[in-house]
């Protein structure tokens, strides 16, 4: 199926929460990412009474809410999602509209907040999310230059960096094999103006003066990075910033609040620590970076009940009481009534600000960012061309696009 209208409000304003207790009379089971937001609105979900709430918050969500889903009854009966991974679940028809359960148990939601496909509401949004720079303030400082706005100055910045022995891999990148390195070459490749698919279909596009020049800037990256790099997820570039490997890096804003406040974290590293807008390249004006958001969904292959106990539950997860703790208001640019941005948000603020480009909800591009993920890797260790490895993606993501209907 092709949904060919896609709504995401960007406003930063949603409900008003209610102080009432949340009671439920059905199961309720939750599949989702694990940083420290999500794990803040499944928490809240689990406070309801009445009937079980179980939740899974693992990193490795996206290789089980699909087939999680797929059963009846479905195993889990929501799954916390994100631009990319609604798509996914719609594709496979998955996940249920929510505007009759808005209706009965929505009163105080916004339009802002509701993802729209096709004139249906199939998720609820509850935080905003981007990648940008993440820097030592500190180390710069010492070497008399400003934080990079263009990743070309990054590379000047980190050559600089390892020429003093500050550091001799001084840029962090979430470089993984798979998804992760998929989502940095996404990110570069919107910021060299290039275009996924050919206009108006489901022709990948990714072979082009944009796409090389990516690859090519990707791997002038990683000559300043760990050279296990193809290992490295968020988590594990993020544990290299705060043993006081790393000093650029960028890392979403998800993350940037909790960055220096893990166990371990030296005086240095958490004194030294900033934050500054996605940068670009190339010369564009675009940056280098995608807008996001977060929100949770109800599974279709269960029963009313379930659903219903399911949307009151996740509600409960977002309620507006939430922000009247620091700490939780601190960890996203959270989509919640009360919410106060502070110091933490201020990439993620930058990144709308300055035009960053939402990541694309077409229904093909899931397929598209597994071809990437899956066929990059032999081009950052230098075993083909450019060219070739975009070839390469572009019959990767042909084939499963064929599979699914999406091309003859």
């Amino acid at each position: 199926m092709f949904y060919k209208k896609v709504a995401f409000a960007s406003a930063l304003a949603l409900w008003a929460g209610s102080a009432m207790a949340c009671e439920i009379n059905a199961r309720v089971n939750i599949v989702g990412n694990e940083f420290p937001a999500i794990q803040t609105v499944g928490a809240g979900a689990t406070e309801c009474t009445g009937a079980e709430v179980k939740k899974n918050l693992t990193a490795d969500h996206k290789d089980i809410h699909v087939a999680g889903m797929q059963g009846n009854p479905a195993e889990y009966t929501s799954a916390v999602v994100a631009n990319s991974t609604l798509t996914i679940l719609m594709n496979d028809d998955l996940v249920r509209p929510l505007d009759d359960l808005i209706a009965k148990h929505g009163a105080g939601l916004s339009p802002s907040q509701l993802i729209t496909v096709d004139g249906k509401v199939m998720a609820v949004a509850f935080m905003a999310n981007a990648q940008h720079l993440m820097y030592r303030k500190d180390i710069l400082a010492d070497l008399g230059v400003e934080p990079p706005k263009t990743y070309e100055e990054m590379l000047e910045v980190a050559k600089m960096i390892r020429e003093k022995g500050i550091m001799e891999n001084p840029i962090g990148g979430a470089y993984a094999a798979g998804w992760n390195l998929a989502q940095e070459f996404n990110n570069m490749f919107l910021g060299y103006g290039g275009s996924f698919f050919k206009d108006g279909s489901a022709e990948p596009n990714v072979n082009s003066e944009a796409g090389v020049n990516t690859l090519n800037m990707m791997k002038a990256l990683t000559e300043y990075m760990n050279p296990d790099f193809l290992t490295h997820d968020s988590n594990a570039t993020n544990a290299e910033y705060r043993a006081g490997n790393v000093a650029l890096l960028n890392m979403w804003g998800s993350r940037a609040a909790t960055q220096t406040t893990a166990d371990g974290v030296t005086d240095e590293v958490k004194n030294g620590h900033a934050i500054a807008g996605p940068m670009t390249v190339g010369g564009g004006s675009i940056p280098a970076s995608t807008l996001w958001w977060d929100g949770w969904t109800v599974a279709k292959n269960i029963s009313d009940e379930e659903a219903e106990a399911t949307f009151i539950a996740m509600m409960n997860g977002i309620r507006s009481e939430l922000m009247q703790d620091p700490e939780v208001a601190s960890q996203a640019v959270w989509l919640i009534d009360g919410y106060q941005p502070t110091e933490a948000a201020v990439g993620v603020f930058d990144a709308a600000k300055a035009g960053t480009k939402p990541y694309p909800m077409t229904p093909y591009m899931g397929l598209m960012h597994s071809a990437l993920g899956n066929e990059l890797a032999d081009f950052l260790q230098g075993k083909e061309s450019a060219e070739q490895a975009l070839a390469d993606v572009e019959a990767a993501y042909t084939a499963a696009a064929k599979e699914k209907g999406f091309l003859k």
